[in-house]
């Protein structure tokens, strides 16, 4: 079969798009997925750089950390092994099934939940810690192969399983209700896009953040209001008066974020795209008795409310370019550029 292969940790040099591939075999309980597309997400950088090294402080989308260097530069901290099938979200159709699944399955069409839940081992992420969507066919757990039914196209499915999961997750995390404020942070990239979108679908009213030529396009997701990058948030919003912040940017104005935070308020975060390591008051913490939340496995509940939301159009695909599979040291280069708002997909 077709797939990029990850060689290692490194430059776009490190995608190797091959053709013959061994097409894999799904054992018992589990799908052997035909892969018709497949988006990128900031964790296909991520972990191609080796930027999840705790000896990484700079933004994402940075130089490489070097092979040697990079020993826990899996998206859990740990040691990758490669060659590395990427990718996290993918919709296609069941091919074939292992032991113990019904063989009606074959044909369905599905979209892949990215984190798989062994029964007696920490979660683990599609196309990170196991082969994943960049190619032809792929192999996952019966249950993480979610049938679909909607009219959209599978390059439009394959826009929503990870980003919109990370951002419905925080959202949950929070608990972000009817009627509260939300600030999305990064909002013109595929879990912000998402996050606009869900928290518009809860009631709350949402502000934004993102590029200001990317203004119109977020208001038409549901903000209220966006302001750019470079504002003085607190200036523009008045200090307490967000309820929950949703961040996947962090870097050197994640203090003004918890200025913005009202007493009681919550903060959950799922990226740190402007980089990790933050100035942190704790005096801001406790005295406002604020709430700090690291989302990153959601409850099982979660991926199958968004196949809902998705089967009854409450969410829609935000799908900025396309390209095909041999091309996806284009796609990352664009992807990297952050000038799309919502999805790159890659079809298979």
């Amino acid at each position: 079969m077709r797939a990029v292969l990850l060689k290692g940790h490194g430059g776009l040099d490190q995608l190797l798009y091959r053709s013959d591939v061994p097409v894999p075999v799904p054992t018992t309980g589990e799908v052997l997925v035909r892969v018709r597309a497949a988006a990128l997400n900031n964790t296909d950088i991520n972990m191609r750089t080796g930027w999840y090294s705790k000896s990484v402080t700079s933004a994402t989308g940075a130089a490489a950390v070097p092979q040697a260097a990079a020993g826990d530069a899996g998206w859990t901290g740990n040691h990758v092994s490669f060659p590395r099938i990427q990718g996290a979200d993918a919709c296609g159709h069941v091919a074939a099934v292992g032991r113990g699944v019904d063989p009606a399955r074959v044909g369905q069409r599905v979209l892949i939940d990215p984190i798989l839940r062994p029964a007696s081992a920490v979660a683990v992420y599609f196309g990170s810690d196991i082969n994943g969507a960049f190619a032809e066919f792929t192999v996952v757990p019966a249950n993480n192969a979610c049938a679909i039914h909607s009219t959209l196209s599978e390059v439009e499915l394959a826009s929503f399983p990870c980003s919109y999961l990370a951002a419905e997750n925080m959202l949950t995390r929070a608990g972000v209700r009817a009627g509260e404020r939300v600030l999305v942070t990064g909002a013109s990239g595929g879990v912000g896009s998402a996050a606009v979108q869900l928290a518009k679908r809860r009631g709350a009213q949402v502000i934004a953040i993102a590029g200001q030529a990317k203004t119109a396009a977020i208001e038409a997701l549901g903000a209220w209001r966006v302001l750019g990058r470079e504002a003085d948030a607190p200036r523009e919003l008045g200090s307490e008066s967000i309820h929950v912040v949703i961040d996947v940017v962090g870097g050197r104005r994640f203090p003004q974020l918890l200025t913005l935070l009202a007493r009681c308020g919550r903060y959950a975060v799922a990226g740190a795209i402007a980089g990790p390591i933050v100035e942190l008051d704790l005096r801001t913490l406790y005295l406002k008795d604020l709430q700090l939340l690291g989302c990153t496995v959601p409850d099982p509940a979660v991926f199958p409310a968004l196949i809902k939301y998705i089967e009854r159009g409450e969410i829609r695909p935000l799908v900025s370019a396309t390209y095909p599979l041999a091309e996806i040291a284009a796609a990352q280069t664009e992807f990297m550029a952050k000038g799309h708002v919502g999805k790159i997909v890659l079809t298979v």
